[in-house]
């Protein structure tokens, strides 16, 4: 029973973490909950084989399952012609909105690439590791990734500086 005990102690000490995580893979803070739920449910039945060290495993789950969902859902999303109207925000919340959105325009693969890499500080080794693939892809994926953002941060400064 103190397996659990353990498990409890680790959800309440790494929730927070595993959340933001899941945010920057899915976009959506209510998706961000159902994939930290579901990848935690999916971990009681190993946490004694993982115990030592479950932040990689479920790491390694919130890519995964996040790739999975979106590959599911991709069919069902509907398209709209008109947006909402943006609401007046702040400089510092406007960025993180902007790369958000930027983040959002990846694909989920490279998504979770970057947000291993680079907001969880994996090493290439471990970010193919987590999502069972070559380094080389880790790679490719994440040369393409920050292109694209580049690309799109340079159309984004043109757009604003043009009449």
């Amino acid at each position: 029973m103190t397996g659990y005990a353990d498990f409890e102690e680790f959800v309440v000490a790494r929730r927070d973490a595993l959340l933001r995580t899941a945010y920057l893979l899915t976009g959506n803070r209510d998706d961000a909950e159902d994939l930290v739920q579901s990848a935690l449910i999916k971990v009681v039945p190993k946490w004694s084989r993982i115990q030592d060290r479950p932040e990689g495993y479920i790491r390694q789950m919130l890519a995964r399952e996040s790739v999975n969902r979106w590959r599911g859902r991709r069919w069902r999303e509907v398209p709209t012609e008109v947006l909402p109207e943006p609401m007046h925000q702040d400089a510092d919340l406007a960025d993180r909105i902007g790369l958000l959105e930027d983040l959002r325009s990846l694909s989920p693969r490279q998504r979770a690439v970057l947000v291993l890499r680079y907001f969880n500080d994996l090493t290439e080794a471990d970010t193919a590791t987590a999502l069972d693939i070559s380094v080389g892809t880790v790679k490719s994926h994440t040369r393409d990734a920050l292109a694209r953002l580049r690309n799109q941060q340079s159309e984004q400064e043109q757009a604003a500086a043009a009449p």
